[in-house]
């Protein structure tokens, strides 16, 4: 159940209001038309996983968070997306949340544009017509966070995203959230270390979060990256990729840090002591 007063739901709050804003200047009827016209979209599974034997990277335009504040500029985000592609970056992440992480839809469009790796479009994702403008906007992989939505609203923009085309990044924090990730048939599951509730970073309840991700999705290791030996971590708990925005965006050779964090190696999970195999 989504709880209220958090951090979280703050956000979600101006979130509404900006969709409202949104929807007001383009119908749904005009988007569903819009994303029946987009170019189908990227296997973001495949790009993710790889020939198996690395980390995967989900590298992230970023300009600012609600725990840090302004991270970094970006006037050209295509530009640092295609630094990101010709390092090796798995796929790309685009904030498009506006209020506290200074990303736009705008950002979307010219990124889709620039680099030929699958695009997360990474937003509180609470509506259908999110799902909709993602898709519109050239995404191919959308994020949901189980801890802003109710089991039947998780399940209804899975099923919407999974129908367009696109895949979905279910993102858990807690192990409530990831039986719920689990019982929805996830195929690509992120364990984000930070509590968005709290903005707390916690990397070692990630990664063991992570061990209990069975075989079959992907399990993706989300935040607390800053450096290659954090990457090392999430591998060694069974991670398949990592998603990084801060450590890439303040880094003072952004290039050498995708290639870096590209090369670890990928460890494969196992079942955890005393579990069924």
């Amino acid at each position: 159940m989504v709880t209220t007063g958090t951090v979280l739901d703050e956000i979600i709050v101006g979130v509404r209001e900006d969709l409202e804003t949104r929807r007001g200047q383009v119908p749904a009827t005009e988007l569903e038309d819009l994303a029946r016209a987009a170019a189908p979209a990227l296997d973001a599974r495949a790009a993710l996983h790889g020939d198996g034997t690395t980390m995967g990277l989900i590298a992230e335009v970023k300009r600012a968070s609600p725990s840090k504040g302004d991270l970094a500029e970006i006037p050209v985000p295509a530009d640092l997306a295609a630094i990101y592609a010709d390092h090796g970056a798995s796929a790309i992440s685009v904030l498009t949340e506006q209020r506290r992480f200074r990303g736009t839809l705008a950002d979307l469009d010219a990124v889709r544009e620039r680099v030929r790796v699958p695009v997360l479009r990474k937003d509180f994702v609470v509506d259908p017509y999110q799902v909709l403008e993602a898709r519109a906007h050239g995404a191919d992989l959308v994020l949901l966070i189980v801890a802003a939505l109710e089991d039947s609203q998780l399940q209804e923009l899975h099923e919407q995203i999974t129908a367009l085309g696109m895949s979905a990044l279910v993102e858990t924090h807690t192990d409530d959230e990831l039986d719920r990730a689990l019982a929805l048939g996830a195929d690509i599951i992120g364990v984000n270390a930070r509590n968005l509730k709290t903005l707390d970073v916690d990397l070692a309840r990630a990664t063991t979060l992570l061990r209990r991700i069975p075989a079959g999705p992907l399990a993706i290791g989300e935040s607390a990256v800053v450096s290659v030996a954090d990457v090392q971590e999430y591998a060694v708990a069974g991670a398949d990729a990592v998603l990084v925005g801060e450590a890439l965006v303040t880094s003072g050779d952004t290039g050498d840090a995708v290639s870096t964090f590209r090369s670890v190696v990928r460890r494969g999970r196992t079942v955890p002591e005393g579990a069924q195999a």
